[in-house]
Parts: structure tokens; sequence; C-alpha cells
């Protein structure tokens, strides 16, 4: 009890912060999932009605929405995420070589775009793809309209999220390969194992829980994807870059009345696609440590 009341004035604070921004809010979602809601009367109890139109009505416009956002949404979260694994771990490990003079001012390189806010960021990649006047078509001597024609749409929006998210990964890998004890890689020099085969069998193994950590957490900011395809696109060509976000943004704070009732639950079942996927990563990965 008393180590408990030593601890209060250290963690309530953040408990406070966290039930008023994040408790409150989520618990009131999923009430409003329940309802049919427009921001302004009453919300009304619908119980389950929402969720079996979005789900199972192949005649409602809001399961069209579902299913063509969270298609997109997989596409989305299936490309990028392997790349902003993938490429800042073979850019930390190119970065750790003892040889390598300047590696700080690379790794700083390589994270100052994710400081950046994803709109200015937008902005100028998109400036990057113009049609007429961006330096990309007249680089390759090209007329490709990048953002209105697939799949050079979802290429911008990939281009865009590499861009922006390698450096947080970079300095998370970069710290934990640094940690690996040096013998562990001498050990296996001396029997012969070359750069490639260290990295795998040394390199990896020691820097599994930094990977779980790096692999959950961009799992789950990617399934939140919204301003890439929202400020490149805007959804489009034809909704084929319109993720679920964007769907559940526009149903509840979009242009006419609002549909919040719907909105939230949609984002209450993308929340359980997520907490599925997460809790499959965690298995495989558990699974593979323990082998």
């Amino acid at each position: 009890m008393r180590r408990a009341l030593r601890a209060a004035p250290f963690i309530g604070p953040h408990l406070v912060l966290f039930a008023v921004f994040g408790l409150l809010p989520g618990v009131y979602g999923l009430y409003i999932g329940f309802t049919r809601w427009n921001l302004l009367g009453d919300p009304q109890f619908v119980g389950l009605d929402n969720f079996h139109e979005i789900l199972f009505d192949t005649e409602s416009v809001f399961h069209d929405q579902f299913v063509n956002g969270l298609v997109n949404t997989l596409i989305f979260v299936a490309v990028s995420v392997p790349l902003l694994i993938v490429i800042p771990l073979l850019l930390a490990a190119g970065l750790s070589r003892k040889d390598l003079k300047g590696a700080g001012f690379f790794q700083g390189v390589f994270y100052i775009p994710g400081l950046i806010s994803v709109s200015a960021g937008a902005i100028a990649w998109v400036l990057m793809f113009n049609r007429e006047l961006g330096p990309l078509n007249n680089l390759l001597g090209t007329d490709i309209s990048f953002i209105t024609t697939q799949p050079w749409a979802w290429l911008t929006i990939f281009v865009l999220t590499v861009w922006a998210g390698i450096g947080g990964n970079l300095v998370i890998y970069r710290s934990a390969i640094s940690a690996v004890p040096r013998e562990l890689h001498e050990a296996a020099q001396i029997d012969g194992a070359g750069t490639v085969r260290r990295f795998l069998s040394v390199t990896l193994p020691s820097i599994r829980f930094p990977l779980l950590y790096t692999m959950v957490l961009t799992t789950v900011g990617s399934f939140n994807v919204f301003g890439q395809p929202m400020m490149l696109t805007k959804g489009g060509p034809n909704s084929s870059t319109k993720v679920l976000m964007m769907n559940i943004r526009d149903l509840a704070f979009g242009t006419g009345a609002s549909i919040a009732g719907m909105a939230a639950a949609m984002s209450m079942l993308l929340g359980v696609v997520l907490m599925l996927i997460s809790a499959v990563q965690f298995s495989v990965m558990h699974r593979g440590i323990r082998g």
C-alpha cells in the first residue's frame, strides 16, 4: 500500500490524462457504435444493426465503403510494413559498420523527414510528382500522371510513407545492433561466417525484441493511415486508394448529415482486425523466439 502511495504522484497525472483523453472517448465511441446519431440529437440505441449492415448487407453503401476501405488499408499495410522494417534494418546494419565515417550524420539525414508534418511532406512530393513541372517526369523523360493513375497513385503514397517513416525504426535498430556483443561476431567469424551469415545468425536473433516491438507499432500505425492518401490522391483514382480511416472521417465529419454511429461501428471493426493481426504477430514472433 505504501509503495502504491509513493508511486501515485508519478503515475497519477498520466493516468488522469489517459482516462480523460483515451479511456473515456474510447468507451463513448464503443457506445456510439451501437446507436444512430448525427452529432446533434440524442443517440438512438439500435443494438447490432450497424454491424449487421456493414458486414452482411451487400446492398448497403456502408458495406461497400467498409469493404473497399478495408481492402485498400490491407494493401497499404501489406506493402508499407515490410518496407518500413526491412529498409531501416538494412540501413542500420550498414551504418553500424565500424569503418564507416559520418554514420551519425547519415542517421540524422534519414531521421529528419520524420520530423516534418505529413501535410508539408505531401506538398513537396506532389510537386516532385507533378505531371508538367515535376522533376521526376523531366528526369525520366515521361509524361506520367502519378497522382491520378494506377499503379502510380499507390507508388506516390508508398514513397511518402517510406521517406517519412524509416527514421524512427532506423534509430531503434542501430541502437539494438550496437548492443550486440562483439564476441558473438568474432566467434562466428572464426567459424568462417561471412557478413551476410553473421547478420542472419547473430545480429537478427540478438535484436528480436526490438524487431517485435517495431513490427507491432508499425503495423498499428499503418492500419491508421490517413494523411498520405488524403493529401496526395484524396482517395482516387476511383476510390482505389481510399483507406478505411478516410471513409470513417467522411461519415462522421464529412459534408452533409453526420452518420457518427456507422463511423464508430466501422472503427470498432477496424480495431478488431488490428487486434487479431497484432495477436498473430506476437504469437509467431514468440514461437520463433522460443524455438
